[in-house]
């Protein structure tokens, strides 16, 4: 028989020698032996149990942080306990460094957010709110009717925006959440139009998923998306500006592959901290690190030359690098290699005409074009967007290939490309026989007084018919100063001419760094391009784009790069680093965002330029714009108008959107046109033109022009990114703000804007706020409703720090009542769709969208002169006069239904990037058998998006990054155009498809596609424009090359046609600020700056207890011993900043590091934490952005021409908050917080 035990050991015999163990213990033995407990003493089972796991699970962080690590989450008994590194990265290669380990400290602790206090557990919803819709819902019975009578009773309207911000949340159900926005968006669709609704989430490449469910639904229902990448003024304008692309740039590995490495308003060490250490160890290689900064900062520590350059001045620092480099390689000696690259790649060979303004005296116009010259050239097709060179071989004008002309058309299929073949372009009319010398008078903003004048200079010129033509590169070495033999003009005596503008020891006196060390560098970098073939790289960052005239710093960087043939180059170029800005398979992450494929277009907005107008920034713009202008050496187009009449002209030029579109809802201008017998396009130009209708943005303070809701998620858009922060309470949510400035008067108000005298408060009726944490912007909302962390969800992630893409996925499920941002907006979709039985049903929206970048829109405006119908200019033309047009039909039943399936546009249209058109029904017919498809209904048949993976495995299959077969398909059909081979890039992957478990499994690099302009075919790192200068493929510019000259009216205007130097705005001059330096009653007067922080990131993590104990607590601000002293403040001191804007109270550390005259307020401390009441207005002190307010640079909202047109996140203008200055006073140390 068999014998039966006890549950033990393995027998008797075994258990009686393990149970004399129990003689050698004082813990407690289990009765089957498996176990020993202990309690007190000096065990080791409290450790053992804290490492101890049942899981790990491989997830990320979607912070916008850029390193986009590969994290291992444990989990014991259902509880996430700690994270750790992945170490499984695919090697780079036996000759460099690899990615692995990935991770910063304020990554390790994330895990503290999923159970801490801050934790949003339930919905959410302000008690006063909530009580009026119960009572409205117990009276009316229906939802939207309940809804309506809260927002038209004034009185209750403004009792509940009065207490935001104020506490008074009740948890809700999601039932009744979900019920009152749906409602509310009802309401707003049926009484103003869906474009009064916005929503807004930042940086979709750090949660692509989450990003999508947001943006997909306001899309379906025909809301506007706002932009991110230049509200946070991560955007550099420079870049479309130059490139036409906006900054696509190498990853982190690529640093390894720099001979001369500089960082430029960079401190990779704190902001890219799982990359930094490409940067010191290709030091053992050979490669030199020099850093720019005006503080000691983490990067300087590392730096083998350190350049203190004062802030906001190093365009002047670029200029005087510039004019080195002009001088010694390309007036005193000839470079063949600078030469043949800039003869190639940018449009240093181009012909700009010269205009003569007084007998003698001639200023830059416009490019010679095609259409300009008569005869044959002149024949061809969109010959005025043809810019010509000069042939040497043939002495006479050439019209080259590749240009923007070239691109669009069957008339030129297989000429847009960069292949001179027997053409030789002049770089300078000094190569060609019987040239003539003229004088030209160029701007400059270079004096005290801040106003502009002329430089006269000489450049070498000839005649094309009744005018004089120079090239690009003639005008850049006048401009910077560079003299030649024979030509007239004032030029610098030497490098050490004081008064020589743009010399090294001019810079000097601007800047503060010596003359002898610009020219060492600037004579380095350019040596060491000659040397290793461009391999001179530059890394960019927040530094120096943050600033109002980030485009001409950038622009004067930019310029030395290309100077010495180091862009697209693996090695060489330029390295921008601000923000998470690679969605790497960006094709498939924006057809599912903005719903292309059930509707298009979608409606998208500049989002600084929302705020200007709907927080009302501009009725404090006490200054025009014509005095930042370059005046009567311009074009005198800015003269009597302030930056808001510029705005007005920008969007109903089509130039730039601006939503409301117009005064009256785009369905019921859908329901009148139908009722008119016309179309609704003419009948709305009709309308324009009889002067019945006006755009919305001319009169924005009108009750029907208001942006009625807004929805954040993944944002902390009050307590983290709002420039003007107190504006946006005053205005916008119509609660305590700290606002002081005073409005503009008489001759500074706008003529082409209606101004009320009153100006609105409160114009918001809906902040719906999605976040896992607690936050200003949560403790400013209306509904609140928890989400997900990411350790409890599917998702995607990429960066532009490497070439891997990586997952998502839930160590547990949500908890308590949270849930993805995936399924959160679908119950929204859905209850909306139910509201809509009743209050929508199918109806016609009229969208105005501008004109686009990446499309024949670019040749809407020849010469990029302005033209305007309003003032009858021109005829309103749509999508070349003013904004496009366009009939959209929204059946409001469906929305549900097609928010959670993949659409049958894409089976038509196929996807669109960059104007190129991809067939993806192979993609199609994979996420059918993929993930199912829906049975009934308004969406039968199509592929299923029930959750995280499901939209996942959309988004990788629509986009050539990872679906090989697109990526190939993708560069044939681009061969068509081009003419020269590119489908090889990837075809080595052409049968590639990353699908989610991939990812899950492994980190997966991407593949080569056109939706990128570099290559990592076989394996080498990622670099920029690789593909363009090694296959011969144009940039997406005017003339298909990198660009020094700009022609657009508005460039001229603002004198910045060239690289220029434009100092840091004069906050005296322009607001009445108290100048630099000076003590008053207030404190002293010191340049107020935020840059990023090392214990956050923006502000996250800066609230968790981990980062509040490395950092030393709550809100701080640094200042330098000489500026402390001047007003007696001791390290950690309480102080206080004011100035028009608003109120800070915060602690301050004095430190050494810190230049005088500047302050650092890191971003991003939020409101939450150790902030007390001001002694200003007796109310809780501000963030880092209630000192600072909106402000727009004209150029940048500029479009409807070459490379300086619309697209998302691409051309805009930015939320730049570096020129600020504030007061700075030692407070009373008594501080009180309620």
């Amino acid at each position: 028989m068999t014998n039966t035990y006890e549950v033990g050991m393995d027998g008797p015999l075994t258990d009686l020698l393990v149970d004399t163990g129990r003689f050698f213990t004082r813990g407690e033995v289990s009765r089957d032996g498996r176990t020993v407990h202990k309690k007190g003493g000096r065990s080791d089972s409290f450790y053992r149990d804290r490492w101890a796991y049942d899981k790990v699970v491989r997830s990320t962080h979607g912070v916008n942080c850029t390193g986009s690590c590969s994290w291992k989450v444990y989990v014991k008994d259902g509880i996430i306990t700690w994270e750790a590194q992945q170490t499984d990265y695919p090697s780079v290669g036996p000759d460099r460094p690899e990615y692995e380990p990935r991770g910063c400290p304020r990554g390790a602790s994330f895990s503290w957010y999923t159970y801490s206090p801050t934790r949003v557990r339930y919905p959410y919803i302000r008690g006063v709110l909530l009580e009026m819709y119960r009572q409205a819902k117990a009276q009316y019975g229906d939802p939207v009717l309940a809804w309506a009578s809260i927002v038209q009773d004034e009185e209750k309207s403004r009792t509940y925006k009065r207490a935001r911000g104020k506490g008074g949340f009740v948890r809700a159900n999601w039932d009744e959440a979900v019920e009152m926005v749906a409602a509310a968006h009802t309401y707003i669709i049926k009484r103003w139009g869906p474009d009064r609704i916005a929503g807004f989430s930042p940086i979709p490449a750090m949660s692509m998923v989450s990003h999508a469910s947001g943006a997909r639904y306001h899309s379906l229902i025909g809301g506007c998306m706002l932009s991110f990448y230049d509200w946070y003024a991560d955007l550099p304008p420079a870049s479309p500006q130059v490139y036409g692309d906006q900054t696509d740039v190498r990853e982190s590995g690529d640093w390894w592959d720099a001979g001369y490495l500089m960082l430029w308003g960079s401190n990779v060490p704190l902001t890219r901290t799982p990359d930094a250490h490409w940067m010191t160890e290709a030091r053992y290689r050979g490669q030199k690190v020099v850093v720019m900064s005006p503080d000691y900062s983490e990067a300087t520590k590392f730096a083998d030359e350190w350049v203190p350059v004062a802030p906001g001045t190093d365009a002047a620092l670029g200029m005087a690098m510039g004019h080195v480099v002009l001088k010694e390689f390309f007036a005193d000696r000839r470079v063949p290699f600078f030469d043949e690259y800039n003869r190639t790649y940018n449009d240093s060979p181009f012909l700009i005409t010269l205009d003569e303004h007084a007998p003698g005296v001639y200023r830059p116009g416009k490019n010679l074009v095609a259409g300009d010259v008569g005869g044959e050239l002149a024949e061809q097709a969109n010959a005025m967007f043809k810019p010509l060179v000069w042939d040497e071989n043939a002495d006479r004008v050439a019209s080259p290939n590749g240009t923007l002309g070239h691109r669009f058309g069957d008339a030129d299929a297989g000429r847009w490309n960069l292949i001179l073949g027997d053409l030789k372009p002049a770089l300078t009319m000094m190569d060609t026989p019987g040239h003539e010398m003229v004088e030209v008078e160029l701007p400059c903003f270079a004096n005290d007084a801040e106003e502009p004048f002329g430089l006269r200079r000489g450049v070498p010129v000839r005649r094309v018919g009744d005018r004089l033509v120079t090239t690009v590169l003639d005008l850049l070495l006048a401009q910077y100063g560079v003299a030649r033999p024979g030509l007239p003009g004032a030029w610098p005596k030497d490098y050490d001419d004081v008064e020589g503008i743009y010399t090294p020891a001019w810079q000097e006196t601007i800047t503060n760094v010596p003359a002898a060390q610009v020219i060492r560098v600037a004579r380095e970098f350019a040596q060491n391009a000659i040397d290793t073939n461009g391999r001179s790289m530059i890394i960019m960052g927040a530094g120096a784009n943050h600033w109002y005239h980030a485009d001409v710093i950038y622009r004067t960087m930019l310029t030395l790069i290309q100077f010495c043939g180091c862009e697209g180059r693996n090695g060489g170029g330029w390295a921008h680093y601000v923000g998470q800005e690679k969605a790497r398979p960006i094709t498939g992450w924006a057809t599912m965002a903005f719903a292309l494929d059930w509707h298009r277009p979608a409606r998208q907005m500049i989002h600084t330029g929302y705020w200007y107008i709907h927080t009302d920034q501009y009725r404090y713009d006490t200054f025009d714009a014509d005095t930042l202008s370059a005046k009567e050496f311009g074009n005198d187009l800015f003269d009597k108008k302030v930056t808001s009449d510029l705005y007005v002209q920008s969007a109903k030029l089509g130039w730039m959107p601006f939503f409301p579109q117009f005064e009256k809802s785009p369905l019921v201008l859908a329901d009148e046109a139908a009722a008119a017998g016309q179309e609704a396009p003419a009948y709305i130009v009709d309308q324009l033109k009889r002067g019945s209708l006006k755009f919305a943005v001319e009169d924005p303070d009108n009750p029907e022009n208001f942006p009625r809701a807004l929805t954040l998620w993944r944002s902390n858009l009050i307590g983290n990114t709002a420039k003007g922060d107190e504006y946006f309470l005053k205005h916008l949510l119509g609660t305590d703000h700290a606002v002081t400035a005073a409005e503009a008067e008489g001759e500074m108000r706008p003529k082409d804007m209606v101004w009320r005298e009153q100006a609105p408060e409160g114009k918001l009726d809906l902040l719906l706020t999605l976040d896992f944490r607690m936050t200003s912007s949560t403790l400013m909302s209306d509904v609140l409703l928890p989400a997900a962390t990411w350790y409890e969800k599917h998702d995607i992630n990429t960066t532009d720090m490497h070439p891997f893409i990586h997952p998502f996925t839930p160590a547990i499920n949500p908890p308590w009542q949270a849930k993805t941002d995936w399924e959160t907006f679908q119950l929204i979709a859905d209850k909306l769709s139910e509201l809509a039985e009743d209050h929508l049903g199918v109806r016609k929206d009229v969208m105005a969208t501008p004109l686009m970048h990446d499309s024949p829109d670019a040749m809407a405006m020849p010469h990029g002169v302005v033209r305007d119908w309003s003032k009858g200019e021109v005829d309103p033309i749509p999508a070349v006069t003013m904004p496009r047009l366009t009939v959209v039909e929204r059946d409001y039943t469906a929305i549900g239904a097609k928010y959670g399936t993949v659409g049958p546009l894409l089976d038509k249209l196929g996807t669109a990037q960059k104007g190129l058109v991809t067939d993806v029904t192979s993609a199609i017919a994979y996420l059918k058998g993929k993930n199912g498809t829906r049975r009934g209904g308004p969406a039968d048949g199509r592929p299923q998006l029930d959750n995280g993976i499901d939209v996942a495995e959309a988004i990788m299959s629509l986009a050539g990054t990872t679906n090989g077969h697109l990526a190939t398909q993708g560069f044939k059909t681009l061969e068509k155009r081009t003419g020269v081979q590119l489908h090889d890039l990837a075809a080595e992957h052409e049968g590639k498809h990353i699908k989610f478990q991939d990812i899950v499994a492994q980190p997966q690099p991407v593949i080569t596609s056109p939706e990128w302009s570099g290559s990592e075919s076989g394996g080498r790192r990622y670099a920029p424009f690789t593909i363009n200068v090694e296959r011969m493929k144009p940039w997406h510019t005017l003339t298909g090359r990198m660009h020094f000259y700009l022609d657009h009216d508005w460039m001229i205007a603002l004198g910045e046609q060239l690289p220029t130097y434009r100092g840091p705005l004069n906050m005296t001059r322009l607001f009445g600020e108290t100048p630099l330096g000076e003590v008053n009653e207030l404190g002293v007067s010191v340049r107020y700056l935020t840059p990023h922080f090392k214990w956050a990131i923006h502000s996250q993590y800066q609230d968790n207890w981990f980062m509040q104990t490395l950092s030393r607590g709550g809100q701080q601000i640094w200042i330098s011993p000489q500026d402390a002293a001047k007003v007696g403040i001791k390290d950690n001191d309480w102080v206080e900043l004011v100035n028009r804007n608003g109120v800070v109270s915060c602690r301050a550390i004095v430190s050494h590091r810190m230049p005088e005259g500047t302050v650092y307020m890191y971003h991003a401390q939020d409101r939450l934490i150790e902030v007390p009441l001001t002694e200003r207005n007796g109310r809780r002190g501000g963030i880092h952005n209630s000192m600072t307010r909106i402000m727009i640079k004209p150029t940048h909202i500029a479009g409807g021409y070459g490379q300086i047109a619309f697209a998302f996140n691409y051309y805009g203008p930015t939320g730049n908050n570096r020129d600020e200055v504030t007061m700075i006073r030692k407070r009373s140390q008594d501080v009180t917080y309620f």
